[in-house]
């Protein structure tokens, strides 16, 4: 009701979702209709032939546009104008989604209570953190890495918390994030 999502950008999604068995130059889309359930197309997507293929499309689109009387027109998208409607977008900053978190944080009691204390300012719930050192050697490590996943929570949320964490003196690294989506 608030808009349509549109974004392009890296997701983790699960492994036994159909479309985490997308591989190699291939890309699809994942459709959910109210009648069929999730479906996915895929295809070519990468290479010399693909796009050679997608710019001829175009190009025959173009001339057949240019060529064909007005009134026999197949209309733009193939919608007729009038049964078009303005749907807006959604901002990202008002996208909901979960997130996986990464930093370098020092090793010292009261760190992960500065985080959380920001999370929770920010309501942003947390589901799974993991803490350890690369080496295996966490007790006696003085920066450990510190992974976080979050439930679905705002764009602009996430982004606010975000910058106060990386504000803190005990964060070493600039925090990774990457967006998940269960695709459910």
């Amino acid at each position: 009701p608030q808009g349509i999502e549109m974004r392009v950008h890296p997701t983790l999604i699960p492994k036994q979702q159909l479309m985490a068995n997308v591989d190699g130059v291939l890309n699809a889309v994942l459709v959910h209709g109210d009648a069929v359930g999730s479906v996915l197309f895929c295809g070519a997507g990468a290479g010399a032939e693909p796009t050679a293929s997608s710019v001829a499309g175009d190009l025959v689109d173009v001339v057949r546009a240019l060529t064909t009387d007005p009134e026999n027109r197949v209309p733009h998208l193939a919608f007729q104008p009038s049964a078009m409607s303005e749907q807006p977008i959604l901002p990202m900053h008002q996208v909901e989604t979960a997130y996986y978190l990464r930093l370098r944080v020092l090793n010292k009691a009261g760190v992960l209570a500065q985080i959380t204390e920001i999370f929770a300012a920010h309501h942003i719930s947390i589901e799974a953190i993991i803490q350890k050192d690369a080496a295996g050697r966490a007790e006696t490590a003085t920066e450990v890495s510190l992974v976080l996943l979050s439930h679905r929570v705002k764009e602009q949320e996430m982004n606010a918390a975000i910058a106060k964490i990386e504000a803190l003196t005990v964060v070493k690294s600039p925090l990774t994030r990457i967006r998940m989506e269960s695709l459910r």
